[in-house]
């Protein structure tokens, strides 16, 4: 079974071409999803939380003072490093455990995370897909989708891999400009890692 990255700078559609995936029965694992939940229940890392930033991290009811969090880690690349060190292994270890269920059943999987690069999340799947779009495109979606300033965009654009950088790691593109459909392009995919996986 191959192991897949799938991965794109904010508002390129890397979501809505796992989605793809996901119809034509490929499963799809969420890193960031996955993230948000295991800051929550994975101990080892609930700790590590507390440890490093302070038993304000959490609130009583065990869940997780994203604001606080925020507060310390978005203008401080160092101890925003120090966070991504903590929860990357965690996703690393629930990615693991969630192919687990699979046993061979599927061709292959994807593991759909926005800093697939960054986290060298990368040098565990067997192939990699870099969705693009053109930055203006992408910011026009990311306004309208999450309803934030262009400048809080770039902020974001500006702490991951350059779109450039990405594509010259990647196996395989998708283009997401509106110049091509996007089906085609995942079933061209769809049928190559079939042919990899026999």
């Amino acid at each position: 079974m191959l192991k897949i990255g799938i991965t794109g700078n904010i508002g390129s559609g890397k979501t809505t071409v796992s989605k793809l995936f996901e119809l034509i029965g490929i499963p799809v694992f969420y890193a960031d999803e996955a993230a948000k939940n295991i800051m929550v229940t994975d101990e080892v890392l609930i700790a590590g939380v507390k440890q490093a930033f302070g038993n304000n991290a959490y609130f009583d009811d065990g869940t997780l003072n994203r604001k606080y969090i925020a507060s310390i880690v978005f203008n401080d690349e160092l101890r925003l490093t120090e966070l991504n060190a903590l929860v990357h292994p965690a996703v690393f270890r629930a990615f693991d455990n969630w192919i687990t269920q699979f046993d061979n059943s599927v061709p292959y999987v994807l593991k759909e995370a926005a800093v697939l690069f960054e986290s060298s999340s990368y040098k565990m799947c067997d192939k990699t897909i870099m969705v693009t779009a053109p930055l203006e495109m992408r910011i026009r979606r990311v306004m309208k989708r999450d309803n934030i300033i262009r400048d809080e965009i770039l902020k974001r654009e500006a702490r991951q891999f350059t779109e450039e950088k990405k594509i010259q790691l990647a196996d395989y593109i998708i283009k997401n400009d509106e110049s091509e459909l996007i089906i085609p392009q995942v079933l061209k995919l769809h049928q190559e890692f079939l042919s990899l996986n026999h």
